[in-house]
């Protein structure tokens, strides 16, 4: 799988993540966002195997995606 494919891949899920949290009544939520949540803790080692992307974007709880974007807002980043 090449990178580009990858990067489809993951933009295709992330998107579809925040349209599920559009659906639950949070209506601000993206898929950069979302991808943004997910994504921080590979900042360390480093993006793993497909698979796990999968899932661990899948998985994300509208909670954890929530206390993330409050934690950015404290910080001034924008959400």
């Amino acid at each position: 799988m090449t990178e580009e494919e990858f990067d489809e891949m993951v933009q295709t899920l992330c998107e579809s993540k925040a349209a599920e949290f559009r659906l639950i009544g949070y209506e601000y939520a993206e898929a950069e966002e979302v991808w943004a949540c997910v994504s921080r803790k590979y900042s360390k080692t480093g993006v793993p195997a497909l698979h796990a992307v999968v899932n661990d974007i899948l998985s994300l709880k509208a909670t954890t995606f929530m206390n993330q974007m409050t934690l950015d807002a404290y910080r001034g980043s924008r959400f």
